[in-house]
C-alpha cells in the first residue's frame, strides 16, 4: 500500500468522525459510558467480522504489553477525559480545548524517526487552529465558574492523549491493524465497569435510537479506528494532522442539515480557513509526481 493511498484511508475517519456529533445527538439520552460500552462492543465485532476466513488474524492478539498500554490507554483514556470534560465543562470550551489535538500531532510528528516538519506543515496545522477557534468562538461564554475548571483541564489532557496514540501508533508500525478490534473490544469492558460503577442504565425508546447507536459502533467507534490506524501508520500523519481540523467543521455542517444548528457567516469563514490549511499541509501529498 502506498503511503498516498494509506493516507486518503485515514482522511475516511475524519469524515466518520465528524457523524460523532449527530449522531449522539440521535442516540437520545443514553449515559455516556454506556454508550461508550456498546459502541466500542459493536466497533470490535466489526472488526473480527473481517477476520472470517483469515485464522492468522487471530495472531494480532498477541501483542507485547507497551502495544495494549498504548491502544487502550489511547481509545479509552481520551474517551474517558472527552466524557468528563462535556460533563464539568461548557461543550464548545471543551471542544475548543480538545481540538488542540490535531495541531499536536503535526509537531510530535517531528519527533518520528525520517519525518521532516515542514513550514508548510505548521501554517497548514495554524490556520485550522484558527478556523476551529472561530467556528466555536461563538459559542464561548465569558468567565468560567470554579466546577467547570477539572472539565477544561481533562479536556486539555484529552487533546495530548489522543495526539500521543496517534504518533505512538506510528512508532509501533509493527502492530498490524486486526489489534485494533482488541482494543476496542478491551476499551467497552473498562466502559462496561465504569458505567456500572456511576451510571444508571437507560435503554434506547425508539428503532431511531437503536439505529443510531448500531451505525456509530460501525463508523464513528469503529471503521474509523481502523482507517485512522493504517493512515497514521503507513500514510502521511503531518496531513492526517492538519486535516483533522475539518472534523469539528464537517460536524457542525451535518448538525445543521438535521436541523441541530445553524448555519452563519463564522461557519464560512472557518471552512475557508480549514479546507485552505489542509490544502497547505498536503501540498507534498498532492503536487507529488
Amino acid at each position: 500500500m502506498s503511503p498516498r493511498t494509506a493516507t486518503l484511508i485515514g482522511l475516511t475517519a475524519i469524515l466518520m468522525w465528524s457523524l460523532l456529533s449527530v449522531l449522539t445527538v440521535a442516540t437520545g439520552k443514553i449515559p455516556a459510558f454506556q454508550l461508550a460500552a456498546m459502541t466500542f462492543a459493536i466497533g470490535a465485532l466489526t472488526g473480527f467480522l473481517t477476520w472470517i476466513g483469515r485464522p492468522g488474524a487471530f495472531a494480532a492478539l498477541r501483542q507485547q504489553p507497551t502495544a495494549w498500554i498504548v491502544g487502550v490507554g489511547g481509545l479509552f483514556g481520551y474517551h474517558a477525559l472527552f466524557f468528563l470534560a462535556l460533563r464539568f465543562a461548557p461543550p464548545a470550551e471543551a471542544g475548543l480545548l480538545n481540538y488542540l489535538w490535531p495541531l499536536l500531532i503535526v509537531l510530535f510528528s517531528s519527533l518520528l524517526p525520517g519525518e521532516r516538519l515542514k513550514p508548510h506543515h505548521i501554517v497548514g496545522a495554524l490556520l485550522g487552529l484558527a478556523g476551529t477557534v472561530l467556528l466555536l468562538a461563538g459559542n464561548i461564554g465569558g468567565g468560567f465558574a470554579a466546577g467547570q475548571v477539572p472539565g477544561l483541564i481533562a479536556a486539555f489532557i484529552a487533546a495530548f492523549v489522543w495526539a500521543t496514540y496517534s504518533v505512538m501508533s506510528r512508532r509501533l508500525k509493527s502492530v498490524p491493524t486486526d489489534a485494533v478490534a482488541g482494543f476496542c473490544l478491551a476499551t467497552a469492558l473498562l466502559a462496561a465497569l465504569v458505567h456500572c460503577a456511576v451510571e444508571d442504565t437507560v435503554w434506547p425508546d425508539t428503532p431511531t435510537q437503536g439505529l443510531a447507536i448500531i451505525a456509530l459502533g460501525i463508523g464513528p467507534v469503529g471503521a474509523a479506528f481502523y482507517a485512522w490506524d493504517i493512515g497514521v501508520k503507513r500514510g502521511d500523519i503531518r496531513v492526517l494532522g492538519a486535516a483533522s481540523y475539518a472534523t469539528p467543521l464537517l460536524s457542525t455542517a451535518f448538525l445543521i442539515l438535521a436541523g441541530f444548528a445553524k448555519a452563519s457567516a463564522n461557519i464560512a469563514i472557518a471552512a475557508v480557513l480549514i479546507a485552505g490549511g489542509g490544502l497547505i499541509a498536503a501540498k507534498d501529498m498532492i503536487w507529488k509526481r
